[in-house]
């Protein structure tokens, strides 16, 4: 049985007679005897691949991805909707977030 994504990839992921042909090997810039700064491989040479195709979009692999993503020494223990904080809430004062008089914010305007 396979899934749905499957099915969808085996309708419209095979490759069909509109698809260019010619020489898909181009080795022009591989690295060359005595270049040493950053070596190119030739586009023949085997790729290793990471991901196995059978399992890669498995329950179990997403599970196991967001379970390494997920830093649990940043998770909050407790709830925290509805906390309020100790010693409750206070109205502020009439002076409370404003410049003193001193910074000449307040003063008015002269002629």
């Amino acid at each position: 049985m396979s899934s749905a994504d499957d099915q969808y990839e085996q309708q419209n992921d095979v490759t069909g007679g509109d698809v260019p042909s010619g020489n898909n090997i181009d080795n022009d810039y591989t690295s060359r005897t005595g270049q040493y700064q950053i070596p190119v491989q030739k586009d023949e040479a085997p790729v290793e691949d990471p991901i196995n195709p059978d399992t890669a979009d498995s329950d179990q692999t997403l599970a196991q991805d967001d379970k390494e993503a997920i830093d649990q020494s940043n998770i909050v223990g407790g709830r925290t909707r509805g906390a309020k904080p100790p010693g409750g809430y206070k109205e502020p004062g009439d002076e409370e977030g404003l410049p003193g008089a001193e910074d000449g914010t307040s003063r008015g305007a002269s002629s």
